[in-house]
């Protein structure tokens, strides 16, 4: 099955610009009220965040999850991986 308009589908889930910011902040070391706080959002969104990426990512913890940020090229750490992002 081909992608839409010819474009290659890139591998991996499709994640929303919120949740990638979720993950940034995840890797900050941000506990989820504290993401909430910031993004002046409540605590149960991001909850539901987080638990949507771990389904969408197949991470069990927020510790893969940084695994599989970092491997896909999500967010970069101290320089590493940066020249893979948008």
């Amino acid at each position: 099955m081909s992608a839409p308009d010819g474009l290659a589908q890139l591998p991996g889930p499709i994640l929303s610009a919120r949740e990638i910011e979720i993950i940034e902040l995840v890797a900050t070391g941000l506990t989820n009220q504290e993401i909430a706080l910031r993004l002046m959002i409540s605590k149960r969104t991001v909850d539901n965040h987080v638990s949507n990426i771990f389904s969408k990512t197949g991470a069990k913890n927020r510790v893969a999850l940084l695994n599989w940020a970092m491997d896909h090229g999500k967010i970069c750490r101290d320089g590493f991986n940066c020249c893979n992002l948008p």
